[in-house]
Protein backbone atom coordinates (compact mmCIF):
# COMPACT_ATOMS: atom_id res chain seq x y z
CA UNK A 1 0.00 0.00 0.00
CA UNK A 2 1.10 3.65 -1.00
CA UNK A 3 0.76 6.15 1.97
CA UNK A 4 1.96 9.65 2.38
CA UNK A 5 6.06 9.94 3.48
CA UNK A 6 6.58 8.50 7.35
CA UNK A 7 3.28 6.74 7.89
CA UNK A 8 2.56 3.09 8.18
CA UNK A 9 -0.02 0.81 7.68
CA UNK A 10 -0.51 0.81 11.73
CA UNK A 11 -0.30 4.64 11.57
CA UNK A 12 -3.54 4.46 9.47
CA UNK A 13 -5.41 1.65 11.80
CA UNK A 14 -4.71 3.70 14.42
CA UNK A 15 -5.43 7.10 12.78
CA UNK A 16 -9.09 5.31 11.52
CA UNK A 17 -9.79 4.25 15.54
CA UNK A 18 -9.16 8.00 16.35
CA UNK A 19 -11.71 9.15 13.58
CA UNK A 20 -14.11 6.82 14.58
CA UNK A 21 -14.27 7.36 18.36
CA UNK A 22 -13.88 11.20 17.98
CA UNK A 23 -17.20 12.41 17.13
CA UNK A 24 -18.51 10.19 20.10
CA UNK A 25 -16.30 11.28 22.62
CA UNK A 26 -17.51 14.68 22.32
CA UNK A 27 -21.01 14.66 21.72
CA UNK A 28 -20.45 12.37 25.13
CA UNK A 29 -18.81 14.87 26.73
CA UNK A 30 -21.35 17.95 25.44
CA UNK A 31 -23.75 15.96 26.45
CA UNK A 32 -22.10 15.23 29.76
CA UNK A 33 -22.03 19.37 30.61
CA UNK A 34 -25.28 19.90 29.30
CA UNK A 35 -26.86 17.84 31.00
CA UNK A 36 -25.08 17.15 34.42
CA UNK A 37 -27.62 19.36 36.59
CA UNK A 38 -30.18 16.95 35.89
CA UNK A 39 -28.49 13.71 35.83
CA UNK A 40 -25.01 12.22 36.83
CA UNK A 41 -21.96 14.08 35.74
CA UNK A 42 -21.80 17.66 35.52
CA UNK A 43 -19.25 20.01 33.74
CA UNK A 44 -16.30 18.24 35.69
CA UNK A 45 -16.99 15.11 34.69
CA UNK A 46 -18.03 16.27 30.99
CA UNK A 47 -14.96 18.62 30.47
CA UNK A 48 -12.66 16.04 30.94
CA UNK A 49 -14.45 13.93 28.41
CA UNK A 50 -13.83 16.65 25.94
CA UNK A 51 -10.31 17.27 26.73
CA UNK A 52 -9.39 14.05 26.00
CA UNK A 53 -10.59 14.56 22.28
CA UNK A 54 -7.17 16.10 22.57
CA UNK A 55 -5.16 13.24 23.03
CA UNK A 56 -7.08 11.44 20.63
CA UNK A 57 -6.09 13.72 18.14
CA UNK A 58 -3.09 13.30 19.21
CA UNK A 59 -2.80 9.77 18.60
CA UNK A 60 -4.22 9.54 14.83
CA UNK A 61 -2.13 12.28 14.14
CA UNK A 62 1.00 13.31 15.88
CA UNK A 63 1.87 16.40 18.10
CA UNK A 64 2.22 18.95 14.77
CA UNK A 65 -1.39 18.72 13.77
CA UNK A 66 -2.60 18.41 17.26
CA UNK A 67 -1.18 21.94 18.11
CA UNK A 68 -2.69 23.27 14.50
CA UNK A 69 -5.97 22.12 15.78
CA UNK A 70 -5.54 23.22 19.12
CA UNK A 71 -3.52 26.37 19.46
CA UNK A 72 -1.95 26.12 23.18
CA UNK A 73 -2.72 30.20 23.56
CA UNK A 74 -6.49 29.99 22.52
CA UNK A 75 -6.97 27.54 25.03
CA UNK A 76 -4.84 29.24 27.45
CA UNK A 77 -7.12 32.29 27.05
CA UNK A 78 -10.29 30.30 26.85
CA UNK A 79 -9.41 28.65 30.09
CA UNK A 80 -9.05 32.00 31.73
CA UNK A 81 -12.60 33.32 30.19
CA UNK A 82 -14.23 29.95 32.01
CA UNK A 83 -13.11 30.91 35.43
CA UNK A 84 -14.04 34.73 34.95
CA UNK A 85 -17.85 33.35 33.66
CA UNK A 86 -17.40 31.27 37.06
CA UNK A 87 -16.52 34.03 39.17
CA UNK A 88 -19.30 36.41 37.58
CA UNK A 89 -22.49 33.85 38.26
CA UNK A 90 -20.49 34.09 41.70
CA UNK A 91 -20.95 37.34 42.57
CA UNK A 92 -24.28 37.71 41.04
CA UNK A 93 -25.62 35.45 43.95
CA UNK A 94 -23.33 38.16 46.43
CA UNK A 95 -25.43 41.36 44.78
CA UNK A 96 -28.61 39.61 45.39
CA UNK A 97 -28.32 37.57 48.54
CA UNK A 98 -24.92 38.51 50.04
CA UNK A 99 -23.95 34.49 48.80
CA UNK A 100 -21.45 33.40 46.60
CA UNK A 101 -22.97 31.18 44.04
CA UNK A 102 -26.48 31.48 45.60
CA UNK A 103 -29.08 29.78 43.07
CA UNK A 104 -30.75 33.22 42.09
CA UNK A 105 -32.81 32.46 38.80
CA UNK A 106 -34.72 29.52 41.32
CA UNK A 107 -35.69 32.31 44.04
CA UNK A 108 -37.26 34.92 41.18
CA UNK A 109 -40.82 33.42 40.53
CA UNK A 110 -41.53 32.28 37.10
CA UNK A 111 -38.35 32.65 35.88
CA UNK A 112 -37.18 30.01 37.76
CA UNK A 113 -39.52 27.59 36.49
CA UNK A 114 -37.60 28.07 33.06
CA UNK A 115 -34.71 26.61 34.17
CA UNK A 116 -35.36 24.02 37.03
CA UNK A 117 -31.67 24.24 38.48
CA UNK A 118 -31.24 28.30 37.96
CA UNK A 119 -28.01 29.51 38.21
CA UNK A 120 -26.43 26.30 39.14
CA UNK A 121 -26.96 24.99 34.84
CA UNK A 122 -25.02 28.42 34.27
CA UNK A 123 -22.52 27.74 37.22
CA UNK A 124 -21.94 23.72 35.58
CA UNK A 125 -21.65 24.96 32.11
CA UNK A 126 -18.60 27.51 32.86
CA UNK A 127 -17.35 24.63 34.99
CA UNK A 128 -17.35 22.08 32.10
CA UNK A 129 -15.80 24.83 29.69
CA UNK A 130 -13.03 26.03 31.94
CA UNK A 131 -12.20 22.05 32.75
CA UNK A 132 -12.34 21.43 29.05
CA UNK A 133 -9.78 23.79 27.98
CA UNK A 134 -7.83 23.71 30.86
CA UNK A 135 -7.53 19.64 30.72
CA UNK A 136 -6.91 20.03 26.94
CA UNK A 137 -3.99 22.79 27.96
CA UNK A 138 -2.74 20.55 30.10
CA UNK A 139 -2.57 17.80 27.93
CA UNK A 140 -1.08 19.83 24.91
CA UNK A 141 1.82 20.98 27.18
CA UNK A 142 2.74 17.42 28.38
CA UNK A 143 2.42 16.17 24.74
CA UNK A 144 4.34 18.86 23.13
CA UNK A 145 7.50 17.42 26.07
CA UNK A 146 7.05 13.99 24.09
CA UNK A 147 7.22 15.74 20.78
CA UNK A 148 10.68 15.12 18.97
CA UNK A 149 13.42 18.21 19.48
CA UNK A 150 11.73 19.16 22.60
CA UNK A 151 13.98 18.91 25.06
CA UNK A 152 15.35 22.55 24.74
CA UNK A 153 18.24 21.68 22.28
CA UNK A 154 19.28 23.10 19.04
CA UNK A 155 20.94 21.48 16.33
CA UNK A 156 24.02 24.11 17.28
CA UNK A 157 23.96 21.91 20.86
CA UNK A 158 24.47 18.89 19.26
CA UNK A 159 27.19 20.25 16.87
CA UNK A 160 29.31 21.93 20.07
CA UNK A 161 29.03 18.37 21.89
CA UNK A 162 30.33 16.56 18.70
CA UNK A 163 33.32 18.73 18.51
Amino acid sequence: MKFKEGITEKNVIVRCGADSILPFALVFGLYIILFGTISPGGGFQGGVIVAVSALLIYLGYGYNDASKALNINVLRVNESLGAVIYVILGVIGVAFTANFATNILYNLGSAGDLISAGTITFMSYSVGYKVMTGVGLLLMLMLGLLAPGSDGETDEDDEEEEA
